[in-house]
């Protein structure tokens, strides 16, 4: 059994509305050392399979196919042997 923790964002080239707005109220409650606000998913998976390797195929593709939009996002993820054997 694996982990899969998974971080999706925004493409550095697109602009982020929500990260914008929440740097605003950043802002306005006095944080001003704060910059370039950017808002993105995390998502945690439990995948059943034997060995890291099907694990990272597994997660590969459902980012690319379900889980990031290719075109706007990026992703990055970690992969945790959840059985403590390597």
């Amino acid at each position: 059994m694996y982990s899969a923790k998974i971080k999706v964002t925004l493409r550095k080239s697109i602009l982020d509305p929500q990260g914008k707005a929440v740097e605003h109220s950043f802002q306005a409650l006095g944080y001003h050392k704060i910059k370039d606000t950017r808002i993105g998913k995390f998502i945690e998976l439990k995948i059943d399979v034997s060995t890291e390797n099907e694990a990272k195929k597994m997660t590969d593709e459902v980012c690319s196919k379900l889980l990031a939009n290719p075109v706007m996002e990026d992703y990055d993820f970690e992969i945790t042997n959840l059985n403590g054997v390597k």
